[in-house]
């Protein structure tokens, strides 16, 4: 998964500071506010100066965000959803390939069956 789209990067469109916390919501797909309130949290409680030294590198390792990533919102869910779950991604859309191969299938059915004609000459074929 080397899609740009499945990457962590800063969000500098919607930061506070440097965009971290922010690339972080969107990467996962939580709200950025979640995100920052567990970053001081750590940061206060825990870690220290070890959060805020990882902060500083994510934000100067991480690339910005490009601004036209997602065409839309739907889309921008969808990509979440598959860096969250991959497996579950994956399954939805066979579900839906077999869906549609289902109704392509009963359409083919339906006109096979309702044309004379076309039976006749598929008949002729085998």
């Amino acid at each position: 998964m080397n899609s740009p789209r499945t990457t962590l990067y800063r969000d500098k469109h919607n930061a506070k500071l440097m965009g971290v916390c922010s690339g972080i919501a969107d990467y996962t797909g939580f709200n950025a506010f979640w995100v920052r309130m567990g970053a001081v949290a750590v940061t206060v409680f825990a870690l220290g100066p070890v959060a805020i030294g990882a902060y500083i590198l994510a934000g100067v390792l991480l690339n910005k965000k490009p601004p036209h990533l997602y065409a839309d919102p739907e889309e921008q869910k969808y990509w979440q959803g598959v860096r969250q779950s991959p497996q579950r991604t994956a399954r939805e859309i066979r579900a839906k390939f077999r869906d549609v191969d289902r109704r392509l299938a009963e359409v083919e059915t339906h006109y096979v069956t309702s044309n004379p004609r076309l039976t006749a000459e598929i008949e002729r074929l085998r």
